[in-house]
């Protein structure tokens, strides 16, 4: 009996720490892009979060798989499988690049909301005060000796979090029949922002240093049934509090005309305002809100930072462990200017919701290079020891591909009409032959992944 509750509490332990994945991808990016998505767009997005949700599932489900199996962390991986290629020399450098750029466009959010959600607590309190004091915490944070302390950590303010947004969602009462339309069938609203707004659901929820992340820290000892246990039950919590911060935005302008819609300025205020109508919340809204979005932004100011030097670690410490171990300077200059480039454009007093937006947008154009790189890796019988992806899992990883291939040329048409002033009149062509062509790219893509995987499977069959 106490080896069935010993394991049952490891089972517990070990939903908390891969809360570590929900805690990276609920920051204030969620609370903006979701909660913005409803107020202007109401459900008709929610199939957005949906496709995250399961994008970033499988996903991490093979970033864990990977690690398991192979005993190494994605960047290693990578890392392994391009040592004897002339290419790596560009590939490892972009890969590292991409991801420190990216945790730093996302810190620039997380420090931002962070500070945001204090100010609505301590309203006399200079910003620069807070600034620095989420600077010194995070900090702080690094000096812990384990990283599964900081999992823990980042654990509880996720789970504190979501109850705030969940009992928010469950007063303002949504239309579920409103929701499962919204859910299942895709539309993409013809709109300027409408685009970026998308890809900033995916950027924020399927972030792309969250799989280099959750390789670096996964036990690598645990089976691949306790993992897929602990990252199902994170990554379906965090995805239902997404949704329920969309379905907040949504009851924001419920009832309110297309006009008054279109003309409303976006902002952190709007999100105070929308919780404070819900009457079990009333006057507590305000401490919700602002408690809520500062652990949001908290827990991602530290994950930021330490997936960025992580995957450097990764990818670059095998030739010199010394100089990328934890302690290093290269470790800590990396992490440390991660941090300071949120620190510093918090402290330009830049507007909150765009930063956020366009930081969690970029994130999404480097979702799609961060999957191709995963799909590689996952079907080499060399790196995998002979655990490669399903037919199944690829299938599923290439829709992934394509879906976000697709959104990110959208929103790349839609800025080249926006700068040379020009406007594409046969919309629906027009979409039709993107999405004919980036169907072509997945599918090339994948066929020459294929080929790869059986070209080494022979070799390892004949050894």
């Amino acid at each position: 009996m106490s080896a069935k509750k010993g394991h049952i509490k490891q089972r517990l332990l070990n939903i908390l720490f891969w809360s570590v994945i929900s805690a990276a991808f609920i920051g204030p990016g969620t609370v903006t892009t979701a909660s913005k998505a409803g107020v202007y767009f109401h459900y008709d997005l929610m199939w957005t979060m949906l496709f995250s949700i399961i994008a970033c599932l499988f996903l991490q489900e093979a970033s864990a798989r990977l690690a398991i199996y192979s005993e190494m962390s994605l960047g290693e991986a990578i890392s392994k499988h391009f040592e004897n290629r002339s290419s790596r020399f560009i590939v490892l450098p972009s890969i590292v690049i991409a991801i420190i750029l990216g945790s730093a466009a996302y810190e620039t959010g997380n420090i931002i909301g962070s500070v945001e959600g204090l100010k609505f607590v301590f309203k006399n309190v200079p910003t620069w005060i807070f600034l620095v004091s989420t600077g010194i915490f995070v900090l702080l944070a690094f000096r812990l000796r384990s990283v599964k302390i900081i999992a823990q950590i980042l654990g509880g303010f996720v789970y504190l979090m979501g109850i705030a947004f969940l009992i928010t969602a469950i007063t303002s009462k949504p239309d579920i029949s409103e929701v499962l339309r919204g859910s299942f069938i895709p539309t993409i609203p013809d709109v300027p922002g409408a685009g970026m707004l998308i890809l900033g659901i995916i950027g924020t929820t399927v972030v792309p240093y969250d799989l280099f992340l959750g390789s670096s820290i996964v036990d690598k000892t645990q089976s691949i049934r306790d993992a897929r246990i602990g990252l199902s039950v994170a990554i379906i919590l965090g995805g239902i509090i997404s949704m329920a911060i969309m379905a907040v935005g949504s009851s924001i302008t419920e009832g309110w005309s297309q006009e008054s819609i279109d003309n409303l300025e976006f902002n952190f205020e709007l999100m105070k305002d929308g919780l404070y109508l819900n009457s079990l919340i009333n006057d507590y809204a305000v401490y919700i809100f602002g408690i809520g979005i500062f652990a949001a932004g908290f827990t991602s100011a530290i994950t930021a930072p330490l997936a960025s030097g992580l995957t450097a670690q990764n990818v670059f410490g095998k030739k010199n462990p010394e100089k990328w171990k934890q302690k290093s300077l290269r470790f800590q200059l990396l992490t440390g200017g991660v941090l300071l480039t949120g620190l510093t454009f918090g402290l330009l007093n830049i507007k909150p919701v765009p930063a956020i937006i366009v930081a969690q947008a970029f994130n999404g154009f480097i979702l799609p290079f961060v999957a191709i790189f995963m799909m590689m890796i996952v079907n080499n019988p060399a790196v995998m020891k002979k655990r490669i992806n399903s037919h199944f899992n690829n299938a599923i990883m290439t829709f992934v591909l394509l879906i976000t291939l697709l959104i990110g040329t959208i929103n790349l048409s839609k800025a080249a009409e926006s700068i040379f002033k020009f406007k594409i009149e046969n919309t629906d062509l027009f979409f039709s032959v993107l999405a004919s062509v980036n169907l072509l790219i997945s599918l090339y893509i994948i066929i020459r992944i294929y080929k790869f995987r059986n070209k080494k499977l022979r070799i390892t069959n004949n050894e």
